[in-house]
């Protein structure tokens, strides 16, 4: 299985269907992956957990091991904004109720 690896993007303003964008979101600048954008946030953090079993368990080289943790970041960034998203939806709904 090949390891693909965008660079040039920090995948601001991912977001998925229902999810509300965190302050200061935008569009996700030119170079992001369109596949790391549409990423749900259970596939991201699952692929996640592939890429760090992957980096412990050793044995590719460093370039490889350089490119995996490269998809990692950009995996754990697409997490974060999922959950700050989540945060955000579930603060709006408090305020609303109070």
């Amino acid at each position: 299985m090949g390891v693909k690896v965008e660079s040039g993007g920090d995948d601001e303003g991912v977001t998925g269907e229902g999810d509300v964008p965190s302050a200061g979101a935008g569009a996700a600048p030119a170079g992001a992956s369109a596949s790391s954008e549409s990423l749900g946030y259970e596939q991201a953090r699952d692929e996640l957990i592939d890429v760090v079993r992957r980096l412990e368990a050793g044995g590719t080289t460093l370039e490889e091991s350089l490119a995996l943790w490269e998809r990692g970041e950009v995996l754990a960034k697409v997490c974060r904004r999922w959950l700050e998203g989540a945060r955000a939806r579930l603060d709006a709904a408090l305020s609303a109720e109070g």
